[in-house]
Formats: structure tokens, C-alpha cells, sequence
């Protein structure tokens, strides 16, 4: 008799985050995943500036996620566009809010990858809750004065669409928390928000909030929307000083402090340029309504200054 002994087929491993692409320019280096287009992690001379996350795990917390077609929240997940009521599933259960957009899970695909870029894409194809047809790209480009990243999306339907985007990157400043960091950020005020972080009024930046000037982030708990922008570029100074610097097309700025996350709470400071407010689906404020074959470019990026002492 003959036995035949069948091997077990290892399936190769996959990170959850999906396919890995490396790009690089002088001492700068980047890793961006398949899973949302994202940027996983981001390096200057061999030392992190952004926190993201190791290749065997989710995006928690965000990081470096893109948000669109909108960013942050909406209200229990419903809104009314051109006369029709939409439902959104509600990606914030806890909360009852929609979340940070529709392509945060979805595979991207690599159009070009060239050793100092990455280009990639996704279609958006109508949903409950978002009946419209967008097709976006995302490039990352690393240069000798740091990374820039451009999004494109144009509306592939025949009706309008509702659209707003935004990013989601934790910037290290050194060694945390970022108790000991300084903040910068060009901004006259803040958003006021209810129990469930929506809008309700917006106020001056006081004693607390305001960081015209750099200032030590201290114990302050930051999960603030700031709006009335007077400058394009946010510091934050640890050990060393990274900027984030944005494009024409930004009108809010989130700042996280990552208070309540599972893992890495003030370990990084997310800094979040967004093309609207927080539900803006439902206030209209900076949302942009893309007409058919109506097309948007947005561009932002992160440097590296000298230390202020």
C-alpha cells in the first residue's frame, strides 16, 4: 500500500494592514499601506516623526488614516442633501456617529511606485448613505525638505456630491508624552462641542486653548477643532521640531492628544488638517459640493525645523 502524505499548504503571511510600499529621499523614509492609504510610519535621519504603527497591526487610534468624504463626525449618521434624508451606518456606535469617512478599510491601489513616490487610488462607488461615484487618488512624494502628500478626487457621477477630507497623522516631537512638547497653531478659535464631540458654538481661544505662540502643551487634554486660521503651518517642539504644513483648502485643524486611546495615549499629538468642520454635512460649514466631473486637489505635508531655545 502506498500512503501519500500531503503537506499542509502555509498560506504567506498578510499584514492587516495589507501591502507595504517604501519610498525614500536622502535620510528620509516612509512605509505607506495598502489599507486605506495610509502612512504607517515616517522618518528623519533615523528617528520617527510620526507614532504610527508596526506592520502586524490595525491603524488604531486613526493613525495616519485618510478621512473622506468627510472627516470626523456626523451626527447620529444622517444628514439631507439636494432634498433627499441619507443614513450613514453609524462607524462611532458608542457615540451614534458616523466616522471619519469611507475609505479608512478599503484597499488602495498602487497606480506608481517610484522610488522617492507612491501613487494610489480608489473608487468610491455609491452606498447607502452616500448614493454618489467619487474616484480619488493619493500621492505620497518624499523630497530633501520632507514629505508632501496630495489628494485628488473628482466626481464621477451625474449629480452632485457632497465632499470633505481630511488627515489623521500623531507627530512625535521626541520622546513622550507630549506634556513636554510646545505647541504652535495659527488659529483665533475653537469649535465648542456637546458630550458626543459634535459642534454647538465656537468661542475665542482663550488663556487655555490659545497656542498663536508656542507653548508647553502641559497636562491639557486636546480633542479640539480650531478654526479662523491665520497661517498654514503648526509646530510641535520636543527634542526636535516638526512642522505640518498645509495647502490652500484647509479651513479647520484637529489636535488630539490621544487621550482614552487603548494604547499610546500622549504618546503623539494628532494633527489633523480638514477641508470643513466636524459634521459638516449637516451645517454646511467649509463642505464643498463637487458638481459631475467637477475635480479637487489638496496638498499637505511635514518638515522638520531648527529648535527654538
Amino acid at each position: 500500500m502506498v500512503i501519500f502524505v500531503v503537506a499542509p499548504v502555509i498560506a504567506p503571511y498578510v499584514s492587516p494592514s495589507g501591502g507595504q510600499y517604501e519610498i525614500a529621499c536622502g535620510t528620509w523614509r516612509a512605509s505607506i499601506a495598502e489599507v486605506g492609504g495610509t502612512i504607517r510610519e515616517l522618518h528623519y535621519d533615523g528617528v520617527p516623526l510620526l507614532d504610527g504603527f508596526a506592520v502586524h497591526e490595525m491603524a488604531g487610534g486613526g493613525r495616519g488614516q485618510v478621512l473622506a468624504p468627510w472627516p470626523n463626525r456626523i451626527r447620529d449618521g444622517r444628514y439631507r442633501f439636494k432634498g433627499s434624508e441619507l443614513q450613514l451606518p453609524l462607524s462611532e456606535v458608542g457615540l451614534g456617529n458616523a466616522s471619519h469617512g469611507l475609505v479608512r478599510w478599503v484597499a488602495w491601489e498602487v497606480l506608481d511606485h517610484q522610488p522617492e513616490f507612491v501613487r494610489m487610488g480608489y473608487s468610491l462607488h455609491p452606498q447607502p448613505g452616500y448614493p454618489f461615484s467619487l474616484c480619488l487618488e493619493i500621492t505620497y512624494v518624499l523630497s530633501p525638505s520632507g514629505l508632501a502628500v496630495r489628494l485628488w478626487v473628482r466626481n464621477e457621477g451625474d449629480g452632485s456630491a457632497p465632499f470633505g477630507a481630511g488627515f489623521h497623522p500623531y507627530l512625535v516631537a521626541g520622546p513622550g508624552p507630549v506634556d513636554q512638547w510646545k505647541l504652535q497653531v495659527p488659529a483665533t478659535e475653537r469649535l465648542l462641542t456637546d458630550e458626543r464631540m459634535l459642534p454647538i458654538g465656537r468661542e475665542p481661544v482663550d488663556g487655555r486653548f490659545d497656542f498663536r505662540h508656542p507653548r508647553q502643551i502641559g497636562n491639557l487634554k486636546l480633542d479640539t477643532c480650531f478654526a479662523s486660521l491665520s497661517g498654514d503651518r503648526i509646530s510641535v517642539e520636543g527634542e526636535r521640531r516638526v512642522e505640518l504644513w498645509m495647502g490652500e483648502g484647509f479651513s479647520h485643524l484637529m489636535v488630539y492628544t490621544g487621550d482614552g486611546l487603548p494604547t499610546g495615549a500622549r504618546s503623539g499629538l494628532a494633527v489633523e488638517p480638514m477641508t470643513c468642520a466636524p459634521d459638516a454635512f449637516n451645517s454646511g460649514e467649509g463642505l464643498r459640493t463637487l458638481a459631475p466631473g467637477e475635480d479637487l486637489e489638496l496638498e499637505w505635508g511635514i518638515g522638520v525645523g531648527a529648535t527654538k531655545r
